[in-house]
């Protein structure tokens, strides 16, 4: 059994498109719920003014029947309401005259996917590559890492994200325990543990706006409730904490990722960085600190993943880089689109997605069942059997 989605669909066009693969029937879909997740990811001081023109909204249209997942794909859509604005130029329909403004781009933008993707695809006008490339897409991965955290939920695993940093700004100290990150308030500017960080960052996000600039920072994601045994140490395609810093690393503008404390861990000792294993109070095998976020030779222990995700300031600059246009071959400044300052804390809430759609799978994989009595019965057979070890 596998947990598996793909989605389709532009920056500008006019819809993204998600379809949802490996659910068991009968686990309770709340769309709502999702619906508020595609409401985090629009939040966040520094946003651009694409996040006042949409208002996202997940419309499931297949594989859930009376509320219910009935075990077969779940299709669903969020409409792009920028789309109006888009019609000719976004059109699927072949062009019968030469638009008056066909928003052709041909300065590629330093740092994103325009010039490499217009090389490889052989196009000349690099908006082929930017529609797709845009960050506008993880709204539809949003929408089934919702879902995907609804089916962990039964089994009482929750995830959670925070900014733990914002240009040159930092929380202090870096490692805030579960109820902190959980108490964080849903209207929190930034997503932010740490309140007098979070001005600080504020007040670097409007100096970066003041001189046309963008920043980056850094995002922790963290799963409470992970059981033991997801993953394995038998093969590196199997291995828990590769296939989650590759699904962190898909996220627009991670340039790196970071489990438990790595980055530190290299510049320490064995003898200061290694977990050591305690007896716990109900008898069963616990870790006395959790350096290595939730994972050792691939495999859960029991600890809460924890993973940080490091994002390279947005690409797209008011003052504008220089470029070189793919036509006349003459310098030029880069074109510029409308974007944000920073996303950092709408990079968390998709770090989240990403890292419920890994356990989801793993979750699939490992328990099965094509009911969600069958697979709660697996997971609950299996958690016994761990209590007697």
């Amino acid at each position: 059994m596998h947990f598996r989605f793909t989605t389709a669909g532009e920056s500008h066009g006019k819809a993204l498109v998600a379809i949802i693969e490996g659910l068991p029937a009968g686990l309770e879909i709340d769309v709502e719920a999702v619906n508020r997740e595609l409401g985090r990811r629009q939040q966040g001081y520094g946003r651009g003014g694409r996040m006042k023109i949409e208002s996202d909204k997940a419309e499931i249209l297949s594989g859930v029947r009376h509320g219910k997942t009935t075990g077969s794909p779940i299709a669903l859509t969020i409409e792009n309401l920028d789309f109006v604005h888009w019609q000719d130029v976004m059109s699927v329909k072949p062009l019968e005259q030469p638009l008056d403004n066909p928003r052709t781009l041909t300065r590629p933008r330093p740092g994103h996917a325009d010039l490499a993707g217009g090389q490889k695809y052989q196009t000349r006008d690099l908006r082929d590559i930017l529609e797709r490339a845009s960050a506008r897409e993880t709204a539809a991965r949003v929408a089934c890492g919702a879902i995907a955290k609804q089916l962990l939920g039964m089994f009482g695993l929750e995830i959670r994200s925070h900014v733990i940093k914002v240009g040159d700004v930092q929380i202090v100290p870096l490692a805030r325990e579960w109820r902190e990150i959980s108490a964080i308030p849903a209207d929190s500017r930034l997503n932010c543990a740490d309140v007098t960080a979070e001005q600080e960052m504020i007040k670097a996000i409007d100096e970066a706006k003041a001189e046309g600039d963008t920043l980056g920072g850094i995002f922790e994601v963290v799963a409470h409730g992970v059981p033991i045994g997801l993953g394995a140490h038998t093969s590196w395609e199997d291995k828990l904490d590769a296939r989650i810093a590759r699904a962190i690393m898909s996220i627009h503008a991670v340039k790196a990722v970071e489990l438990g404390t790595g980055v530190a861990n290299a510049a320490k000792r064995g003898s200061e960085v290694h977990d050591e294993i305690v007896l716990a109070s109900d008898g069963g095998f616990r870790r006395s600190t959790n350096n290595a976020g939730g994972l050792e030779g691939g495999i859960t222990n029991g600890e809460e993943i924890r993973v940080r995700g490091y994002m390279k300031p947005i690409s797209t600059l008011r003052k504008r880089l220089m470029s070189v246009d793919i036509n006349t071959k003459e310098a030029s400044e880069a074109a510029f689109e409308r974007s944000d300052i920073t996303a950092v804390p709408a990079a968390g809430v998709i770090g989240e997605t990403m890292l419920a759609v890994v356990l989801a799978n793993e979750m699939r994989e490992k328990f099965g069942g094509d009911s969600m009595d069958e697979m709660l019965r697996n997971y609950e057979g299996f958690v016994s059997a761990i209590s007697k070890y």
